[in-house]
């Protein structure tokens, strides 16, 4: 019997260590995997927070295009863009700022031709929001006005280059802005956005055909003449006041 005691006691004994080691592996399972997810969650949440963070601030939805500069006109144009983003223009730059009403697009379309960024938004924008683009729009080199008829909330644009948002608080219109202002697409980067007109649609709207032209004097000296000509006909013989002497000799 002593034998057999002892060898159960042996029996039992490797049982309970295998159990125990059965536990301790699960429990190291356990707590790798709870680690492991852990980390999952943590990369995961990075990932997520670096992408939308990205869709919050990237700049690929930027429409671009390719207008030269230098294109003057005194009349009204016909944008392919609304609002426009470059191509002909009013001679008269929009002096830079913050206005209340809407303006020309020829006169805003040569300010973005000297490097500003023209900020235009719904009439009915929130004014929480408008609070914000004014805000953004008190620096120099930028333009903010209303856009009867804007696709979008508000739309951001410089020379050839354009941005649609949902909301003024969008993070990518602060990185257009950066990227856009006085950027080196710009045609006459470093000239003036000031002392152009400061007008509105409203007080100085541009005209849609050219005024028409006084017809210019005629020259005098090329008039045409009424009087008949004078000229006499060429002669060899010299000019002279006596009578043509006749065929007889004097006596």
């Amino acid at each position: 019997m002593t034998k057999e005691k002892a060898q159960a006691r042996r029996e039992h004994l490797t049982r309970m260590r295998e159990e125990q080691k059965r536990k301790e592996r699960r429990a190291a399972f356990l707590m790798w995997g709870a680690g492991g997810a852990v980390v999952v969650l943590l990369v995961a949440v990075v990932a997520f927070y670096l992408v939308n963070e990205r869709a919050a601030t990237s700049l690929d939805s930027v429409a671009t295009t390719k207008y030269t500069g230098s294109q003057h006109t005194q009349t009204k144009v016909t944008y392919k863009e609304t609002p426009p983003m470059g191509g002909e223009h009013n001679p008269a730059w929009q002096n830079c700022g913050i206005y209340e009403q809407p303006i020309n697009n020829e006169n805003a379309v040569h300010s973005m031709e000297h490097g500003a960024v023209w900020i235009t938004y719904q009439p009915d924008l929130p004014k929480a929001e408008l609070d914000t683009l004014r805000e953004l729009a008190a620096k120099d080199y930028m333009l903010l006005s209303p856009y009867p008829g804007l696709p979008s909330k508000v739309v951001a644009s410089s020379w050839n280059n354009q941005l649609k948002l949902n909301s003024a608080t969008d993070g990518r219109l602060a990185r257009f802005i950066t990227k856009y202002k006085n950027g080196p697409g710009t045609p006459e980067l470093g000239a003036s956005c000031s002392g152009g007109v400061g007008t509105t649609t409203a007080e100085a709207p541009i005209p849609a055909t050219a005024p028409s032209q006084p017809p210019a004097a005629p020259d005098a000296s090329t008039a045409p003449s009424d009087a008949p000509a004078t000229d006499a006909p060429a002669t060899d013989a010299p000019a002279t006041d006596a009578p043509a002497p006749s065929g007889t000799p004097a006596p």
